[in-house]
């Protein structure tokens, strides 16, 4: 019996079982997916990142400095010299003139202006034929105070004033329309009078009248 033929048969057929299991195994793994995980596991994530390129800025541009001005003088024209000089004619002699004198006329005296005729005095002023209403002589007129007096009713007065040196002197108080008792225009009457004694202002010398209405109801 030859114990090396049976070793070699027996090797051939593990062999050849192994390679039907890695078969099986590899249908196995590609019907359930998991080569699909292998590949992924093997490839590995891809990441990606965008490389911004730097732009160099360009350069400042160059200043460009004018030349300086030139400040020489442009030299002087040529003048070519005359080929001939031109001799002037002397100027001729001037004739001497007589020379008269003449006497300045005589200033005619001027006549002494006639004297100043005096102005005419002005006229006197015309008298006051009658009283001046005291608003218009007078700068200061006050009002009356009412009297304590029991009355009801209207009255009317006017007073005539003298007055002297811008104060009034005298006064005269007569009744136009009255309406109350006899006690109540003498309180009235008086009460005017005081009131243009005390609070009238007129200046210089004047007659002057002035009207004052009461009236209560």
């Amino acid at each position: 019996m030859n114990f090396a033929q049976e070793k070699n048969g027996s090797s051939r057929l593990v062999g050849f079982g192994i390679v039907v299991l890695i078969h099986i195994l590899v249908v196995w793994a590609i019907a359930s997916g998991l080569a699909r995980e292998i590949v992924k596991a093997v490839a590995g994530p891809i990441e990606t990142k965008v490389i911004e390129e730097k732009v160099k800025p360009p350069p400042p541009p160059e200043k460009v400095v004018p030349p300086p001005p030139d400040l020489k003088a442009p030299p002087p024209p040529f003048v070519p010299p005359p080929e001939f000089q031109v001799t002037a004619p002397p100027p001729p002699m001037a004739t001497p003139i007589a020379s008269t004198q003449v006497a300045p006329p005589a200033q005619a005296a001027k006549a002494a202006p006639p004297p100043a005729v005096a102005a005419p005095p002005a006229p006197p002023a015309p008298p006051r034929t009658g009283p001046t209403k005291a608003g218009i002589a007078c700068t200061k007129m006050a009002k009356p105070e009412m009297p304590s007096v029991n009355w009801s009713g209207e009255a009317l007065f006017k007073a005539t004033a003298t007055v002297k040196a811008g104060r009034v002197v005298d006064v005269s108080v007569s009744s136009l329309r009255g309406g109350v008792d006899r006690k109540a225009l003498r309180a009235l009457s008086a009460a005017i009078e005081t009131t243009m004694r005390e609070g009238y202002e007129c200046p210089g010398d004047w007659v002057i009248e002035q009207e004052f209405q009461f009236r209560i109801d």
